[in-house]
């Protein structure tokens, strides 16, 4: 059963809060943080590329392969559906170049891996994420399942593809916790502008993906109720 609204409105919210969302993790990378590098001897800035690409290549990436067939309703179904799939392998390479920067930040530092909630549901999602591309890969675009069989998945495509979507979301709002949550305890104000930066970056992003996810499951239009009939004007 449907919401009774368009999935327009929710998709141009959806792109407001991306840009506002992409906006705030540069400014807090490369003005608060000091930049981004793939190299460096200050390792940080190894570090700062991870919430840049974890928040703008994965998940806002991520989150327009699934809006894809909502912003463009009018375009061939195969269209859309490739726009789909592509995106999402982008988002995936963005999320899996984002996490091993964030490997090679603690191997060069000293640091151990994957001691956190934060990390293991990341390593999970990602996971996740990529046995759910190769399935919608194989059952919808090549070698492709008969009719009936992807009318009969379908459903559980974009079930499973949602939730594996929250816990991308889930685990994003943990990283800005955790890495918050060790910048104060090594000095960090915790009214500073810095410490609103974070917090209110992570409000947005639970904003955005309230609003990806009541587009992906509202309608691209409203179809009259069954048993609602337009009175004839002869």
């Amino acid at each position: 059963m449907g919401l009774g609204v368009r999935a327009a409105p929710f998709t141009y919210v959806a792109h407001a809060l991306a840009v506002t969302a992409a906006a705030m993790v540069l400014v807090w990378g490369i003005h608060f943080r000091g930049g981004l590098a793939f190299e460096a001897t200050n390792k940080n800035l190894i570090f700062n590329v991870h919430p840049v690409l974890m928040l703008i290549g994965y998940i806002i990436l991520g989150s327009e392969a699934i809006m894809v067939y909502k912003v463009l309703p009018t375009w061939k179904h195969d269209t859309t559906k490739l726009i789909h799939l592509i995106l999402h392998a982008i988002a995936l390479v963005f999320g899996a170049v984002g996490i091993y920067c964030a490997f090679k930040f603690h191997n060069e530092s000293g640091i151990t891996n994957l001691y956190s909630l934060h990390s293991w549901l990341g390593i999970g999602t990602i996971c996740l994420y990529g046995i759910q591309w190769i399935f919608g890969f194989v059952a919808f675009f090549f070698p492709r399942a008969s009719p009936s069989v992807r009318k009969g998945v379908l459903p559980w495509h974009i079930l499973f593809g949602l939730f594996v979507y929250i816990l991308a979301l889930a685990t994003a709002e943990l990283g800005f916790l955790e890495k918050l949550t060790f910048l104060q305890s090594s000095g960090l104000d915790k009214y500073g502008a810095e410490a609103f930066l974070v917090n209110f970056t992570a409000l947005i992003v639970v904003l955005f993906g309230a609003s990806v996810v009541v587009a992906a499951v509202s309608p691209a239009r409203v179809e009259e109720p069954h048993e609602y009939a337009p009175i004839p004007e002869s």
